[in-house]
């Protein structure tokens, strides 16, 4: 039997890298997936995807930083199955990096807008459909990032230092009610981003490998199987923890 079976799920930032892989993830272990991304060609190629393999799943454009947006991105779901079981909150933009003393205050607050403020709104209406159904369980995607500070990417990092303490402190909240709500911080990970940097920036490879002590990047599917856990009932007494899937990034 799979992992998510017959349950209903979110995933934003879905249209591409990491969210794709776990919106196909969660599709592949049986659950019904409701695709959210701001860009609608991406987001119906993963659609696409998921049904192409026999898999359910629905395309909403979703600005995660719009609250009207997020609140009609859950209410799709609910529309379009009834309730809402899982969800991972995937989405997320830097919007600059440099020193600090360099940064404008609207790229700072550009950049916690879309990487914290938008994982608490998304929480803010996934929380409520969550209780209506009796219960849930929630990932926040995080950073390795958060974990020892990242030089010249420090709004980014304070971001996901923030998604971090969200995480645990809505954990302990929603606990009793029957919410698991747990973050993935990946490291260094084989996305279109990163393959764009590594056309620019060839020799960088190579140095990103030894980040990890398993000497190599990860890949996209590899976050979503974790992911794809947590949301499971065999991940029914694990709340309010980060899991790193970084190939021992964080311990090198």
């Amino acid at each position: 039997m799979t992992i998510l079976e017959g349950k209903i799920g979110i995933v934003t930032g879905a249209g591409q890298g990491i969210g794709r892989a776990i919106a196909q993830c969660f599709a592949r272990e049986g659950a019904k997936v409701l695709v959210a991304d701001f860009n609608a060609e991406s987001g119906e190629e993963t659609v696409a995807s998921i049904v192409a393999t026999g898999g359910e799943a629905l395309f909403v454009h979703g600005d995660v930083s719009d609250e009207t947006s997020v609140k009609d991105m859950v209410a799709a779901a609910i529309s379009a199955w009834g309730r809402l079981d899982v969800a991972c909150n995937s989405a997320a933009l830097s919007r600059g990096s440099g020193p600090i003393h360099e940064y404008s205050r609207e790229v700072f607050d550009q950049t916690l807008e879309m990487c914290l403020t938008n994982t608490w709104l998304c929480m803010k209406y996934e929380i409520p459909a969550m209780l209506a159904a009796g219960g849930g369980a929630i990932v926040n995607i995080s950073s390795n990032a958060s974990l020892k500070g990242q030089a010249f990417n420090t709004a980014y990092a304070a971001a996901k230092g923030g998604v971090n303490i969200l995480t645990k402190s809505s954990a302990a909240e929603y606990g009793a009610q029957g919410i698991r709500i747990n973050a993935v911080s990946p490291g260094v990970i084989r996305t279109p981003g990163l393959e764009k940097y590594f056309t620019e920036q060839p020799k960088v490879a190579e140095q990103l490998k030894k980040t990890a002590v398993l000497n190599r990047i990860g890949e996209p599917g590899e976050i979503a199987e974790a992911v794809a856990f947590l949301c499971s009932d065999r991940a029914s007494f694990i709340t309010g923890q980060l899991l790193s899937v970084d190939g021992g990034g964080a311990v090198r």
